[in-house]
């Protein structure tokens, strides 16, 4: 089973990777005459900060509650989700507006060897964003999903770069620009991506209901405990890299309270030791046949019959 400790190598060797390539990329669409790969060296950049975003999120969602933070540290794994994905939205409005300029700037046709350079980095963002979306996956961290998208993001971008510069090349004069129109259409690419990672992250910030067929496995699960008739509640939330949740448990009314404390323990240690990363347990017994209890006299009043 995939760790924190997974996640946070990914996301440190991500680190390490973003910051050889943006080197790369930017030094070659100078030196070559590429705004297109500029771009692409741009946000990769972008894809440090996010990646030391991630790896801090995860170090302090792994933290045990404490006296300040009884219910954990998990919002801070969904914070970056969010942020992260922001920094995509960031990313294409910024390369959008420089690729414009550079199109209304006459310049001169990339350099050839620019190709090279965008294949071998092509086949590295890819690489990585299988690897990072695989344990997002494993783990459910909306950090390390969004993030795996930006460097498939970042692939994408190369990949226009490199029909940019194609076209470029082989068109000849009067196609300079080709490549700053590909890292345009990069940039749409990118903005979608950023928009449809920010909704799930925003959801699970403010405590969003997790999907049915999660909260139906939930109530099997109880359902199968010895003494429990039925579930009457059951709300759940994910809270960083797993689940929080509130249910209410019908249990038979005549019991007494000793064996209806020994249920709901029983209840809880089925669910926590489920594959369902579930954190946090809160349960409510309640009796069968509560509706037939006789509710309670107000008090002062003399209840008469004939």
């Amino acid at each position: 089973m995939v760790s924190v400790e997974s996640g946070l190598k990914v996301s440190g060797s991500a680190i390490a990777i973003n910051v050889s390539l943006a080197i790369i990329k930017i030094t070659t669409g100078l030196l070559g005459h590429s705004y297109a790969l500029v771009a692409d060296g741009i946000e990769s950049t972008a894809d440090i900060f996010s990646s030391l975003i991630v790896w801090g999120s995860l170090r302090i969602s792994a933290k045990p509650p404490d006296h300040d933070h009884p219910y954990g540290h998990g919002k801070a794994e969904s914070l970056a989700g969010a942020i992260v994905a922001m920094f995509l939205v960031g990313a294409a409005i910024l390369i959008a507006v420089q690729s414009i300029r550079e199109i209304l700037t006459p310049h001169q046709t990339p350099a050839w060897y620019t190709l090279v350079v965008l294949v071998a980095i092509i086949i590295t963002k890819e690489l990585l964003f299988r690897r990072m979306f695989r344990v997002g996956q494993e783990l459910d961290s909306s950090a390390l999903k969004s993030d795996a998208w930006h460097h498939r993001s970042d692939a994408l971008t190369s990949i226009a770069a490199f029909v940019g510069i194609s076209i470029a090349l082989i068109g000849g004069p009067g196609y300079e620009v080709a490549d700053d129109w590909a890292a345009l259409l990069a940039c749409s690419v990118i903005f979608y991506n950023g928009f449809r990672l920010l909704r799930p992250a925003l959801d699970e910030v403010m405590d969003a209901a997790v999907p049915e067929e999660t909260e139906q496995q939930i109530r099997a699960l109880a359902s199968q405990v010895e003494g429990v008739i039925d579930i009457e509640k059951c709300r759940v939330r994910k809270s960083g890299l797993g689940l929080m949740m509130d249910i209410h448990v019908v249990v038979d009314g005549e019991i007494s309270v000793r064996r209806g404390h020994q249920i709901a323990h029983d209840v809880k240690d089925r669910l926590v030791g489920s594959s369902l990363s579930i954190l946090d347990v809160i349960l409510h017994i309640e009796p069968d046949n509560l509706g037939e209890i006789a509710p309670l006299e107000p008090e002062g009043h003399i209840h008469q019959t004939d």
